[in-house]
């Protein structure tokens, strides 16, 4: 009994020295392989170029919304009635000159008139010729006795009366004359057609609209600015608009602010602002526009959009450390000015973040720096251009 339970008492011993050697062993190895890891290279998750925060002197902006409509149109229609268009030689689209002809009335009846009225004026004329006649030797006679005096009377009335009525018929042949000018429709001033209601062979009346022409072919923009902000604009103000959802420089045109409007919209609290638009050649009278009231300039900190994450409703850069890991920084932006955007807080000027592809990155992640590329130097005059704007 005594052997069995020495016999128990060594095996225990066996089995708690092999325990103890396993977890010595076990604990070696742990140790050993944290040493390795910690010795291993990091392993590299993106390779990424750098860009900074920088200085620039941006406009203040005030924002708004509206739309494009011709300056001033001009309805050019016809003067007289029961005449037949003959013909028709303008469209929608088409620049016109002031006095260019669009379109021709069916002149055939007028020019009649004008022949006779002009034919009565050739007798009004000669009657009047040979009234002056008898009146000269009236006058003549009237001291000599030989005529009476009613009859030199007779003489005087008959030359003032055939003058009167040359006169008439000389007014009668003006007028002629300007109905025949008037079967030829003309554009009023220089401009574009903005509407066609002429159709050859159809008989127009006075006062019918034919062509609509936008004056000059000016364009301007009618900006809805909130009452409380209209003391903040004023005439001559540079004015940037956006003609379409692209923020692109193609999409852009340059204004200035022709006036401000004296009154305000009872009901929505909105005033109107005139905006001339300097080249509007590739905008349509009608079109939405958003566009920009340039305000004032400052220095802001600006980054390229695409060095901004947007997540969870926040914005975010990744900051570049000297161990080339990088930790994300939460800011606050604002403006958008090409393809920038303003950094109001959050970051530092000359902190080195990820240019682009944060969003597959993860906070202590590392990265091998690159060089970005060279941008060839017309695309970086053109991006200059675009944020001087």
């Amino acid at each position: 009994m005594t052997m069995k339970k020495n016999a128990y008492r060594l095996g225990g011993v066996a089995a708690a020295l092999a325990l103890v050697a396993g977890t010595s062993s076990f604990l070696v190895q742990a140790a050993d392989d944290k040493k390795a890891a910690a010795s291993a290279p990091a392993k590299t998750a993106l390779t990424v170029s750098v860009t900074s925060a920088a200085q620039a002197d941006w406009a203040q902006t005030l924002q708004a919304n509206g739309s494009v409509a011709a300056w001033q149109e001009t309805v050019v229609g016809a003067e007289l009635s029961g005449l037949r268009l003959a013909e028709v030689q303008a469209n929608v689209g088409d620049r016109v000159k002031r006095g260019q002809l669009l379109a021709q009335l069916s002149a055939d009846s007028v020019k009649a008139e004008l022949a006779q009225s002009r034919a009565g004026a050739a007798e009004a004329q000669a009657t009047l010729a040979e009234a002056q006649a008898n009146a000269e030797r009236a006058r003549s006679l009237q001291t000599s006795g030989a005529i009476s005096a009613s009859q030199v009377q007779q003489y005087l009335t008959a030359e003032a009366t055939a003058k009167a009525r040359l006169e008439a018929a000389q007014a009668r042949v003006q007028a002629d004359e300007l109905r025949l000018s008037q079967t030829r429709i003309v554009a009023s001033d220089d401009g574009v057609i903005s509407a066609r209601a002429a159709t050859a062979g159809s008989m127009v009346q006075p006062g019918q609209e034919l062509f609509r022409l936008i004056r000059k072919g000016r364009l301007e923009w009618r900006a809805e600015v909130p009452a409380d902000e209209l003391s903040r604009l004023s005439a001559g103000m540079a004015v940037r608009v956006n003609i379409s959802d692209k923020a692109s420089a193609a999409a852009a045109v340059n204004g200035k602010v022709r006036m401000v409007a004296p009154t305000v919209d009872p009901q929505t609290r909105m005033g109107l602002v005139y905006v001339d638009l300097d080249n509007a050649s590739n905008v349509r009278a009608g079109t939405f526009a958003r566009g920009e009231f340039q305000l004032a300039r400052s220095q802001t900190l600006s980054l390229p959009q695409t060095a901004v994450l947007l997540r969870d409703g926040f914005s975010y850069v990744y900051r570049v450390g000297a161990d080339n890991r990088v930790t994300r920084l939460k800011v606050q932006t604002g403006r958008r000015l090409g393809d920038r955007i303003e950094v109001l807080g959050g970051v530092d000027a000359g902190a080195k973040v990820v240019a682009s592809g944060a969003g597959f990155l993860s906070e202590g992640d590392a990265v091998r720096v690159v060089t970005a590329p060279v941008v060839p130097a017309p695309v970086a005059a053109a991006a200059a251009a675009t944020v001087a704007k």
